[in-house]
């Protein structure tokens, strides 16, 4: 057995969870060593809430997830994969814990004992908020109606419980009992008859108990508005934590570093990087624990990093890079017509409506921050005030005053942060103050320079430490507001190709150049060579092969426009139009390959997964309804436009012109694919292989993304499509293999092709240690001309093969859509 590769050669995801355990994915390692794979990379493994089916809910860091087998599951899925020359890559989640419920021992201890806990500075809890009813408290915004409702119905009980004592019960919920109050409780044999709310005497003695602790129960609805403690996004079962104070980075992270120190675990993929307090200093301080940990090891730490337009991850970090988000969308650009997809744009607008991607998203933030982010804004606001109050030339700067500004601000951040205390992002802060004087009030304007100083230069002085937690709060806001806005939000409003709607994407950016893909390509192999590729995730909103699919909709734009007219009518009423369009794209994009429109059992699995996606999309767009506030009515309108267009005997004509359209741009779409997977097989990087994506992937949103995959197929080989995709991935991985040196530490060079526009071709060059790697790759082949294949054109092979420096080539992998070929350089 030889030493597995640091840092990984490429990495396969996997998704544990109780229906697939250690043992399972110990299973399917002799099939992952086979395809060439190096590590596998694995959801988290700490204990997260009994059924989580994804992990990142973790209520006990202090021990492997016993629904996925335990540390001895652990050590036996290790155990298969270094006999296979394999490593472990684990996602590690330091922002935030799962809490609710009753599994959650840290958090249960800080409802018990609050501020007296041993945990209280664990969670990012504001014991002193603006609302004086919650002075020392904590709210506790899990209750399903308002707290009158609750206490009436009889569904908060008290219990006494022998693994948790005295406490209220609300259904899977616990809320223990101070401990000032359980002597009283355990002398009175009739404790829990007295307390309960049946009776008036016994409703008002539970109300008098539960308003003595140390939190506040309150109605869900009430979090956005009220709640003084960081959750992830808006979500009250997950709370955020203190990663970066020592106590709290040592208890959350000493089984991981454990296993790390032991070599069971080779690489940490760390999730939402941008949500923690200090995402650099996070990083460095995690990088010194691993090089304590296993010294003369490099382990690689790779973070989930959303790039905006024009930044990049500071390198004092850290870290190897991003987890791919960034190449993703690069690759989506090259797969799209400009023209084309302007063209969409343009009837997009006609037939909707709706605005600009830009103006959709400025829109969705201010909603956000409105409706689910009010009580962070004041906190946030507050912070700034006492900053002013401490200088006479500021004081006169009221908080409302000051709210309204970063509010202002906030809907035009161009990032999810600023990083400002490391001396970073003074440009997109001034950039959003621009941006948002013009909707300032007159008035409010003055405030806006100060601001900028506060939050946008490294604190120093007697005031440094006000500083840094304005900082702080502003940067811990901007983040949630962004992804909420912008992926759960805005992508769901804003769609005249979906192709483009994806994590890290931007719709409204303009398609890039091939000039702009190189220049990425080169700078990436010079300051990235160890980040993570990814063209399929766990979150994201479409399968990589719907996404090539549907991109090529950009290079047959009036076909898709004359479909939309003549297939609209046929969705009934009722139905809103960017909803409408959105369907279409969904069932053209997800039409399984092969699938005949005749074929009634394949529609109606077709239907329900498609009916999963649109109930989310609708919701997550929030204009006819929304998870807070649901509209039936809406959503039954939504799902009879999809029944009819699927299941409807009388729309027949209609699903055979789908099923028509689907089969002349799917060759295209497979062409698509299949350069996306090249790419991410043979430029700098380190390539990830989403669980089941060497098959073709019309996946949809999760959880239709995280579904069970058949190894057993892919372990006997694909056919057709299918298995066209594995054999170029085992061909490019078993070459990864053979040659490390010039994938790890190879250059990136473009070759200039002569007309590479007019043949819809591109080409770029790896060299390391004596060789050189040529990829040649087509595009936008839905707009090309004639039978012949470009990449085998003469243009290309002049410019490829012709070269006195190469005296000989092997190829490794022939198109069409993609050549791949090595080459001996000369002494």
């Amino acid at each position: 057995m030889t030493d597995r590769p640091t840092p990984p050669r490429a990495t396969y995801r996997l998704q544990l969870h109780a229906g697939f355990t250690f043992d399972d994915a110990a299973a399917v390692v002799p099939y992952l060593a086979g395809l060439g794979i190096s590590h596998a990379y694995v959801s988290p493994i700490l204990t997260a809430q009994s059924g989580s089916t994804h992990g990142y809910d973790v209520v006990d860091p202090s021990r492997i997830n016993p629904e996925l087998g335990g540390e001895a599951g652990l050590r036996r899925l290790v155990a298969a994969l270094h006999a296979h020359a394999m490593g472990l890559v684990v996602d590690i989640v330091p922002n935030h814990m799962g809490v609710g419920g009753d599994q959650n021992p840290w958090w249960l201890d800080v409802l018990r004992h609050g501020q007296a806990s041993r945990y209280a500075g664990f969670f990012d809890i504001d014991w002193m908020p603006p609302d004086p009813s919650l002075h020392g408290r904590i709210l506790a915004p899990f209750l399903g109606t308002p707290y009158g409702e609750a206490l009436d119905s009889g569904d908060l009980l008290l219990v006494h419980e022998e693994a948790h004592g005295w406490a209220v019960r609300y259904h899977e919920h616990l809320f223990p009992i101070r401990p000032q109050d359980t002597p009283a409780l355990d002398a009175d044999a009739h404790a829990i008859d007295a307390h309960d709310a049946g009776t008036p005497d016994g409703r008002t003695r539970l109300h008098r108990l539960l308003e003595r602790q140390h939190y506040r129960l309150a109605w869900w609805r009430t979090g956005g508005d009220l709640i003084n403690w960081r959750r992830f996004f808006d979500i009250a079962g997950l709370a955020g934590l203190n990663a970066g104070r020592p106590e709290v980075f040592a208890a959350s992270h000493e089984v991981l570093l454990r296993l790390y120190a032991e070599g069971l675990i080779d690489g940490l993929r760390v999730d939402h990087v941008d949500g923690l307090a200090d995402p650099g200093a996070y990083c460095r301080t995690l990088r010194t624990a691993m090089r304590d940990a296993r010294p003369g090891h490099q382990g690689w730490l790779v973070v989930e990093k959303i790039l905006a337009a024009g930044e990049a991850l500071e390198p004092g970090w850290q870290v190897d890079g991003t987890t791919g988000y960034d190449f993703m969308n690069d690759t989506s650009l090259v797969l799209h017509d400009r023209a084309g997809l302007a063209a969409l744009v343009a009837d997009w607008k006609r037939r909707t409506g709706r605005p600009g991607f830009a103006q959709e998203e400025r829109l969705a933030r201010t909603q956000t921050l409105d409706r689910s982010f009010s009580a962070q804004l004041d906190a946030a606001a507050a912070a700034l005030y006492r900053i002013a109050a401490l200088d006479p030339s500021d004081r006169d700067r009221p908080q409302a005053a000051l709210r309204r500004c970063l509010a202002r601000i906030l809907v035009h951040f161009p990032r999810y942060r600023s990083y400002a205390a490391e001396g970073l992002g003074t440009e997109a802060l001034q950039q959003a103050i621009a941006a948002a004087e013009p909707a300032c009030a007159p008035a409010d304007r003055d405030h806006l320079p100060r601001i900028a100083d506060w939050l946008g230069t490294v604190p120093a002085g007697p005031h440094a430490g006000l500083r840094h937690d304005a900082i702080r709060r502003f940067e811990q806001l901007s983040a949630p507001i962004a992804a909420k806005s912008v992926e759960d939000t805005a992508f769901y409003r804003y769609a005249p190709l979906l192709s483009r709607n994806d994590v890290g994407f931007d719709p409204g950016e303009r398609v890039g150049s091939i000039a702009g893909w190189h220049a990425t390509c080169a700078q990436r192999a010079a300051a990235w060579p160890h980040a993570m590729l990814a063209t399929a995730t766990h979150d994201h909103k479409r399968g990589e092969d719907l996404r090539a699919r549907l991109a090529v909709l950009s290079q047959v734009p009036e076909d898709w426009i004359a479909c939309l007219d003549r297939w609209l009518p046929t969705l009934g009423g009722g139905l809103d139009a960017a909803d409408a369009i959105m369907l279409l794209q969904m069932l053209v994009g997800g039409w399984p390959p092969g699938m005949a429109p005749d074929d009634a059992e394949a529609a109606a699995a077709l239907r329900d997964r498609l009916a999963e996606w649109q109930n989310k999309a609708v919701r997550e767009a929030k204009r006819h309804s929304s998870w807070s506030a649901p509209d039936a009515e809406y959503e039954a309108v939504a799902a009879a436009a999809l029944d009819r267009l699927l299941l409807d005997p009388a729309q027949a004509a209609t699903r055979r012109e789908i099923a028509a359209l689907v089969e002349r741009i799917s060759p295209f779409g497979l062409r698509n694919g299949l350069v996306q997977t090249v790419l991410k097989l043979t430029v700098p990087g380190v390539p990830d292989i989403y669980q089941g994506t060497e098959f073709l992937d019309f996946s949809l949103v999760d959880p239709d993304n995280r579904g069970v995959v058949d190894y057993a197929a892919r372990a006997a080989g694909g056919t057709g499509a299918d298995g066209v995709k594995q054999h170029v991935i085992a061909t490019l991985l078993r070459l990864r293999r053979e040659q490390p040196e010039l994938f790890s530490a190879g250059d990136y060079r473009e070759i200039p092709v002569d007309s590479a526009q007019k043949l819809g071709v591109f080409a770029f060059e790896r060299r390391a240690g004596g060789l050189i790697l040529a990829v040649i790759c087509s595009r936008l082949a839905a707009g090309l001309s004639g039978p012949d294949d470009p990449v085998h054109s003469d243009a290309v092979k002049a410019a490829v093969l012709a070269r006195d420096d190469v005296s000989h080539w092997r190829e490794v992998l022939s198109g069409p859509p993609a050549r791949v070929l090595l080459g001996q350089l000369r002494a």
